[in-house]
């Protein structure tokens, strides 16, 4: 029974999100974290081969999308990473080391997408950068005290204009008919160099995709989440997935793969070639989807700690939900708190490779712990969504042979 407010309960967190604001937020976490960084480092190394490491990519984290998409249904809450490890492993400890890593992730990337955000808005507003960090945090850590619903709204209107720019270069490109069609209908022949090549980029367009499993740690704000969370996670899959090998294409059509490996912002160089658009637009909305990352790894970590603590793992003061906003307002603070000193003080390399790391860490655990489940025989009394033992077992082993690959000197 839900808790009463009014009776001096605990007060619960409330369920207003749809399926379409829930893929709007995972789409706009993935493709603002994505594709307008990682293009030229991908083309550099697969040549015009680049949308090939996209679709590999993708088909590496639908093997994650689906052991999350079993895992949310079978465990809908808050800390869901958590949740999952504590019912395979029935530790708490190890739960409780794999919510904090989660929060760790989301704390991370914020600080450095926050260094990110900092540069386009120095272009609009010439103020130091520590200042624009800070207003930048103070800002959306409001937002998402301020209410789920809000906060979601926002950042899917972010959403709408980050991918409202990708598709402008889009239809630039079929308008101007650039003959792009190529880059995607080739297939890559079958020598050492390309495939190398197109593994390796792989390996960086991988990072692109990370932002769904968000959606796992707000389930407990979901209408129905059990049948839409999800479809969100493969919704914002598959909307990425076409964005990013289109996108791909056409970058590798309309500029040379040496222009885009060595410049610091390639989709510009993609967007004014194609589209014509002006310096000053391309950084307005490189600032939404920058801001809009930021927004949900602060929602994310906040939910993450909200739930350690009505779990027990961590202290029961952040998981007070406040009456009025529904929100956990210590467990926000802490993580805003706990990002400005990343942000300030550590430059943004180290904070990319750290976030990189610890969410491969994560999804390994994850994949492991479907697997537990199933070699227990453990089963579950909601309705949930069940996939094949392979494909965890697949999951586990790529992102494993990920995080190896990224130690290796």
């Amino acid at each position: 029974m839900t808790p009463d407010p009014a009776a001096g309960g605990p007060v619960p967190l409330r369920r207003r999100l749809g399926l379409t604001l829930l893929v709007l937020y995972g789409t706009g976490i993935t493709v603002g974290a994505g594709i307008y960084v990682l293009i030229g480092e991908v083309a550099g190394h697969a040549g015009t081969f680049a949308p090939w490491s996209f679709v590999l990519a993708a088909a590496v984290m639908a093997l994650t999308v689906a052991s999350y998409a079993e895992l949310s249904t079978r465990f809908p809450v808050s800390a869901g990473e958590a949740a999952y490890v504590m019912a395979a492993f029935h530790s708490r400890t190890f739960a409780t080391v794999v919510g904090l890593l989660s929060v760790a992730i989301g704390v991370i990337s914020s600080a450095a997408v926050a260094l990110g955000s900092v540069g386009y808005i120095q272009q609009f507003v010439p103020l130091p950068q520590y200042l624009i960090a800070l207003a930048v945090l103070a800002l959306l850590g409001g937002v998402a005290a301020w209410g789920i619903l809000e906060s979601v709204v926002l950042a899917s209107l972010f959403t709408l204009i980050e991918v409202g720019g990708l598709l402008i270069v889009i239809l630039a490109a079929v308008s101007n008919d650039l003959p792009f069609a190529a880059a995607i209908t080739t297939l890559p022949p079958l020598t050492a160099t390309a495939l190398s090549g197109i593994a390796f980029g792989g390996l960086l367009a991988f990072f692109a995709f990370i932002g769904f499993e968000d959606l796992a740690n707000i389930v407990e704000e979901a209408r129905v989440p059990h049948r839409d969370i999800p479809r969100a996670m493969v919704l914002t899959l598959l909307i990425s997935t076409v964005l990013y090998v289109l996108v791909a294409a056409i970058a590798v059509s309309a500029v040379s793969t040496e222009r885009l490996a060595s410049s610091t912002a390639p989709l510009s160089l993609v967007f004014r070639e194609v589209a014509g658009v002006s310096p000053a637009t391309i950084s307005a909305i490189a600032i939404v989807a920058t801001l809009n990352t930021i927004l949900a790894q602060m929602t994310m970590a906040a939910r993450v700690i909200y739930g350690l603590a009505r779990e027990g793992s961590l202290p029961a003061f952040f998981a007070r939900v406040n009456p009025r906003t529904r929100t956990p307002l210590p467990a926000t603070a802490f993580v805003v708190l706990a990002i400005v000193p990343l942000a300030l003080l550590v430059p943004l390399t180290p904070l990319a490779e750290l976030t990189s790391l610890a969410t491969l860490a994560v999804f390994a655990v994850v994949n492991l712990a479907l697997l537990w489940l199933r070699y227990r025989g453990v089963e579950s009394l909601v309705p949930h969504v069940t996939v094949p033992t392979w494909v965890p077992a697949i999951g586990l082993a790529t992102c494993t042979a990920m995080i190896v690959h990224a130690l290796l000197p």
